[in-house]
Parts: C-alpha cells; structure tokens; sequence
C-alpha cells in the first residue's frame, strides 16, 4: 500500500509484472496474491511523475504552480500480510429519519471450501462528542463464502437515541466490523474499522440542507499549496490547524479545486464538523477537454469511483464535482457523470464542474455570476462603476435559477507582498518572486513603504471582501461561496488574495476575530443605499440578519448604535442608539429585524460615522459576539467652497500659471484625467487575482496611501488607506505616474501600483516650482460638486490647506517634469 504517489506506479515482483496504477487521490495498492514462496522477494516500483493522463496543466493535482512535480510516494508504504478471507471494503449509508446505518460489505475469499460459512459482527461506539452512544452489536451469517468477490448489504439499526453529526455537534460513530470464517484447520479472523457519521445532505429549493436544517456554505479554496514540502501532508495536525484558521474567519467549507486530499484532510474535518467539497483531480481546460473520448474520459469516472471507495464514509465529504472549469463538449458528458454518481451514491450532493456548467441534472450550481468582480469586468464590476451601497444582492439570478447556488470563486482581491514572509520559506521552495518585486520596489525608490503598502492595500482588500460576502449573505435563498481565497495561491504569476498566507497565518492588517464579525453562522446586515450623506438628510438603514446556527434564535433585541469613529470628529460618544423589535428568528436568511432612521442635522459634518448591529447574548461557533459594522460619512449640505486669495487655480501649466507661480503665488493645477499619461488604470478596488495572468486586466492599483495626520486632511475625514469615501474621487481620475519627478518627492495621496510594475503614481502631491508653490491633482475636483459632496469636501480641505502657511512643499520640480504628466504637453 502506498498512500500518495505521484503519479502513475508500476510494480514488478522477482522481475514478474504486478500491475499499475494511475490515481491522484487515493492509495495506490497491489494484491501480491498468495503464490510467494516463503524466503526473500525482490520488489521493483517505478513511479512516473509526467502527465500520464491529460487531466490539465493547470489542475491543482499535478500543476506546479501550487505543489512541486515531486516524484515519489509520501505518506504511508506498508506492505500488508492478513488472512484468506477478508474484508475488502466497508461503505456506510446513514439514514436520519429511520436512525440506520446500510452497511455496504465487500468480502473477497481466496479459498474454495464448500459449504464455507462466514459470521459478521458489527459493533459501533460514538466518539468526538460528550455523549457516549453505544448501539447493539449486530450479527449475519454468510453462506456460502465462495471463493472470489462477495458483496453484503446489512442494515445496522443505531436506535432511537442516535446521535447526528454536523458543524455544531461533530459526533461521529467508529464501526468495527469482524469477519470470522471457521475451516477445517483454523479459524479465520479479519477486522476492519469504518468511521461515520448520521448525517443526510439535501435541498430545499434553493439552499442546502443537512439533517433537514439549511445550511450556509462559507468557502474557501484550497490549491494544494505547501510551500515547506511542496506536496499535501499526510497526518491531521497540519489540517487541524488550517480547519481551524478557516473556523477562526468564520468559515465552515473548503474546495479543493481540482484535486482531493488525503485520508488525514476528511479525519481532521470530520473531527471538527467541517464540510468538503471534492473533485476529481481536474482541471480540463488549457489544452485538455472531457467529452471529446480522449482517456481522461474514462478516468474521471475510475478516479471518482477510487475517491468513493476511499473517503466516502467521511461525514465531511458533502460536496463533489468533477473538477474546474472544463472545455470541449462537457455538457452531455458530465450530464451523465452527475446522473451517474447520484444513482451510485446518494451520501453527498453533486454538480458537474466549478465554475460552469449549469446542467438540470445538478443538485447545486457552482457558478461564478453571483459575485461583485467577474473574470475580465476590469473598471466595468459594480464596485467600480457605480457608487457604493449595501442594497444589491442576487435574488433575481436565485429565482431564476431555482436550485441551491454556492459562488464561484468569488473576491480574488489582491494585497501587496508582505516581505517579510521571505524568511518563512525554509523548506523546499524559496519566495524568489518576492525577491524580484522587492528588488523592483527599492530601484524605483520606494523600497522604505512596501509595509505601508501591505497595510493600505490589505485594509482595501478587507473592505472588497467584505461587500462580496455580505451580497451573498443578504441574498434571500442563497447557498453559500466559495471564496478566492483565504490565503494567498502563489504561482499563476503570484495571486497575493488571501488575507492569510500561503502558510495560513495572519499579515497584520487583519484579524479572525475582525473578519468573522461579516462572515459567520450569524451576521447582521445593514441595507444602506449609499455610504456618503448629507447633515440635512435623514440616515435610513434596513437592518436583515443571515441566521445559520444550529438552532433557531428567540425572544432577541437588536441593537444598534451610530457613533463617530475613533479619531474623527463625533467620536465624543453616540449619536444615536436604539433597540428593535424583540422576535424569534428562523434559521435562514433575509429576515427583517427592522429598520434605523436618524436625522442628520445635530451630528458635525465632514467626520465618518460607524453604524454597529449586535444581537445581545447571542454568540457564533468561534465564540465572536454577534455584531457588524458600516462606515457611513456625513458633510455639509451647504459647505461654501473659496479660491483663497494668492491661489490661482487652472488647468494647464501656461505662461500666465508660470508667471503667477514666478511672483510667489500659489497654483492649484487640476489636470483633466483624460490627459494624464499613465499606464496604470486606476480604479477603486483592488487588483483582480493579478495583472499578469489576466493580460493587465485594470484596476492595476490596490488602493491609495495617505498621511490622515497631515494638515491636507484637517477638514476631510479619511485613514491612511482607500475606504468607501474614496469612491468618488477614485473614480474617473488618473494616476499620474511621477517616476520622472524627483525620488525624494512623496505624493500626499499615492496610488499603490501593481507589484509587478512598481511605478510611482500620485493623485496629488505638492512641490516648488519657479520660486512659487504647486499642488498638482489628477482626480476631478471641478465638476458637478452640487452632487458630489466628497469631491467638495475634499476640494475645500485642500483650499484650507494651501490658503495657511503650513503648504510649504520642499522638493523642487522643473516646468517640463509637470508638463510631462500630461499627453498634450508631452506631445508638444
């Protein structure tokens, strides 16, 4: 038996052929038979690591941007000796409602004794729970046990007080199973151990339901990612551990996209009533298709049967397809592979592939169309194109569709590299492309900021994900997601997406306990139609709350409070605070707590405001109380915006602005985006997975840096990274991209660019120019302000700054490296 090889093994015995074997997934074993003369055997294996099969060059099973090609066998290598009659294979069928276990036996006999009889006993115990659960034994006769093959169905009654497994109450039962056969000169005696748990998976409509109670599937991916090894562990400890980094951020799920794990993942997860979503070791696109009759074909099909064989008493294992995202003519194909394995084995739920396509014959949709960001949307994706709100979710694709949908692959927001992982990687792979970004950041002078790039970028990468999770969450109906991803996938040109590393720890900017208050069992939500208001208005919020726990919630008081941030103006104490209706609350989503009204007019403006839901008494299964937040700002209605006297404001850098700037003055240049050369698009979320695997798919920034603390920002409420306020004046700007303006230069709003690129951008910095001063801005700060209260806000700000004696730029820049920002005046 040799537990995880890669790939394909061949064995010869004393020279003679023993067979092969071609799984990615499962153990590789070999029957010697019974013809070996006692004394010493030589065996010989050859383990062949190319692509045996086409299973895809970028599936996670075999791709070497995730695990290495290593060739060999890790894990368990034993070589077995037991009796004639054994115990082949043990498969347990749990059934809820009747508190049974069908207990599917394969029993194999190398004898040819007439009239051989067999006796099985099965003996369950519960174990991972506080209560001890011992069901009667149960016995059989097998007769006759006839040489070769014998398949035994027994159905074990477990009783009444049966205990069920889920993600709130793990119980699993440990089946025993003894083969006793008595020949004419010995008895023979084989045993075999079967872990379960009495579970049933189903639907209801449009969500997923485990042991009749809906479910909310809360995802992320795993890719095969083991940067000390390069390849999977095979001991459960270093799964607890990832279980429980995924539990600790409020999630309940992995995908293993395109390929499964071994024997200690399902151990581990079953142990921490976690949920799996499996597939077949593929990813058939990129040259390979399904449905066309290449091999892959048939060994989708011998894979997945090995898989069952394999893992498929494992409670954990709830979810299965045969890989991601395939090509060819894969809809009649994986119509009959889905039809196929739910006849074979109704234990989980199946769809056809992750990502597409949506087949009648799935039980669930794993689709990638409810999500903020599609693959190729660039500046198009709602969260760029539209100003920010809390209202959309997906209902209108859930109705359509009819069946439980899970996300695909939803986020893929990027951070800048943490370097300081480098020294992490002290086993078989380096962070060499780390090195290179790292190299490429200092030559471009900015190597003293890559930590405040981490932090800015990975508070926007937050912000991004947030509203991704919370669309799904406020969906009435929905399924669940699956996340791109919780740690970071480090090939494909380095997809930095996680908020955790490729090592499953934290960066900094970030922590579980901060992510799971909006993406647990239990989130409250707050229906907002913009986060931007003015001090004549009257706040109005819809507050929902997705309930997924394990029981429904009764008689609760939902809280609220709107209180001024920490460091901005009103953070004297609350604004305002209430209660809403005491009610019970279904397990569910979308259920109405109430709704939040409170006028404007009291609160000061141009200062942030944080709205906070909680549910008193009521906890999450990671122990987080149950409470969200929403930043909100409020500004002036009837603010006054003055051009300063001595400060001149234009749009080109003519002889009239140099004149000006000549005697003293003070010159506001407001360059029209459209004429800034740039070639970084800038946009107000984060990278999409990267630049350079999506062909520089904008935006091609992750966020801005800024100094709250610098005078600029006295009368305009931010932090030192690109929260919900920014939208507006990210939007439509322009990053000037300044790498020809002195190094020692320091832009007072810098757009972080893509790491693979490391330009020096700015949306506004300030510098001397021809004895004068010079504040340069590339976002629109000139039109329609009588809508646009953030622009206004900022725009005043900036005039408060330049009017006072504290805009005193010290770096000095030519005509020419100004003119040089803009097309026209490069072309001239």
């Amino acid at each position: 038996m040799l537990e995880r090889p890669h790939w394909e093994t061949r064995l010869w015995v004393d020279g003679q052929p023993a067979g092969k074997n071609d799984s990615l997934s499962t153990p590789h074993v070999y029957d010697l038979g019974v013809g070996l003369h006692p004394g010493r055997h030589t065996l010989t294996l050859r383990v062949d690591n190319r692509l045996v099969v086409s299973v895809g060059i970028n599936a996670n099973s075999v791709t070497d941007h995730a695990q290495t090609n290593w060739n060999g066998i890790v894990g368990q290598i034993e070589l077995r000796a037991g009796s004639p009659v054994w115990i082949e294979e043990v498969q347990v069928y749990p059934d809820v409602n009747e508190k049974t276990a069908r207990v599917q036996l394969r029993l194999n006999s190398l004898l040819d004794i007439p009239g051989l009889a067999g006796r099985i006993v099965l003996q369950a115990h519960s174990y991972n729970c506080p209560t001890v659960h011992q069901p009667a034994p149960f016995e059989q006769t097998v007769l006759p046990l006839a040489p070769g093959s014998t398949t035994l169905q027994v159905t074990y009654p477990l009783g009444a007080d049966a205990l069920t497994w889920d993600e709130f109450n793990p119980a699993l039962y440990r089946l025993e199973v003894t083969l006793t056969a008595e020949t004419p000169g010995a008895v023979l005696v084989d045993h075999k151990t079967a872990s379960f748990g009495l579970r049933q998976v189903g639907t209801d409509y449009t969500q997923i339901t485990l042991n009749g109670r809906r479910i909310f599937l809360r995802g992320t991916l795993e890719s095969c990612i083991f940067p000390l090894t390069g390849y999977p562990p095979t001991d459960s400890e270093p799964w607890r551990r990832i279980i429980q980094t995924c539990k600790r951020f409020g999630l309940n799920q992995i995908r293993f996209h395109s390929w499964c794990p071994p024997e200690a993942a399902f151990q581990a997860a079953d142990e921490e009533g976690f949920y799996y979503q499996v597939e077949c070791a593929s990813w058939a696109n990129s040259g390979a298709t399904i449905g066309n009759g290449d091999p892959l074909d048939q060994w989708l099909y011998d894979e997945g049967r090995r898989i069952m064989a394999a893992y498929g008493n494992h409670p954990s294992y709830l979810l299965m397809a045969y890989g991601n995202e395939p090509a060819g003519k894969f809809e009649e194909y994986l119509t009959a592979w889905v039809e196929y394995w739910k006849a074979i084995d109704p234990r989980r739920l199946y769809t056809s592939g992750a990502g597409w396509p949506m087949l009648e014959v799935n039980q669930y949709h794993n689709v990638p169309q409810p999500r903020v960001q599609a693959w190729g949307a660039g500046l198009r994706s709602r969260i760029n194109a539209l100003p920010p709100e809390t209202l959309t979710d997906y209902s209108a694709f859930v109705e359509q569709v009819k069946k439980p949908v899970i996300s695909h692959e939803i986020g893929q927001w990027c951070v800048y590299p943490n370097f300081d992982e480098i020294q992490k990687y002290t086993g078989l792979q380096k962070a060499k492309n780390f090195e290179i970004f790292r190299d490429s950041l200092d030559a471009s002078g900015m190597g003293d900021q890559w930590h405040d790039f981490l932090i800015a970028s990975g508070k926007l990468q937050v912000l991004c994900y947030k509203e991704d999770i919370e669309s799904a969450l406020r969906t009435p109906g929905f399924a669940g997601f699956h996340l791109l991803d919780l740690h970071d996938y480090p090939g494909q040109g380095s997809a930095l997406i996680g908020v955790v590393d490729p090592f499953w720890e934290e960066k900094g900017y970030v922590t579980g306990a901060e992510y799971s208050r909006f993406c647990n069992a239990t989130v409250p939500l707050a229906r907002l139609e913009k986060r931007y208001w003015l001090n004549n208005e009257t706040f109005h919020a819809e507050i929902d709350l997705a309930h997924f726990g394990a029981k429904p919630l009764e008689k609760i008081t939902p809280q609220w409070r709107l209180e001024g941030a920490s460091g901005q103006a009103g953070e004297e104490g609350p604004a305002a605070h209430g209660a809403l209706p005491v009610q019970d609350v279904p397990v569910g989503n979308g259920t109405r707590l109430g709704s939040i009204d409170v006028p404007l007019q009291h609160l000061k403006p141009a200062s942030k405001y944080v709205l906070t839901v909680s549910i008193p008494g009521v906890t999450n299964p990671n122990g987080q109380p149950v409470e969200n937040s929403w930043d909100i700002w409020v500004f002036a209605a009837d603010l006054d915006v003055q051009t300063p006297p001595g400060v001149a404001v234009t749009t080109t850098l003519d002889e009239k602005t140099l004149d000006h700037l000549k005697n003293g003055g003070k010159v506001l240049l407001l360059l029209p985006p459209e004429q800034v050369v740039t070639g970084s698009q800038i946009g107000f979320s984060s990278i999409f997975w990267n630049t350079a695997w999506t062909q520089n798919q904008p935006p091609h920034t992750l966020g801005i840096l800024c100094d709250p603390r610098h005078p600029l920002f006295a009368f305009f409420p931010t932090e030192s990274y690109s929260n919900w306020q920014w939208w507006d004046l990210v939007h439509g700007s322009a990053a000037m991209q300044i790498d020809r303006l002195p190094k020692q230069l320091r832009p007072l709003v810098q757009p972080i660019d893509t790491w693979f690129e490391n330009r020096r951008l700015g949306l506004l910095f300030e510098a001397r120019l021809n004895g004068g001063k010079i504040m340069v801005c590339s976002m629109d700060l000139a039109g329609s302000l009588d809508r646009r209260p953030v622009a206004r806000q900022m725009l005043y700000s900036l005039m408060k700054y330049m009017e006072g004696k504290q805009f005193n730029p010290q770096v000095d820049v030519t005509p020419h490296m100004i003119q040089s920002l803009t097309r026209q005046s490069a072309h001239e």
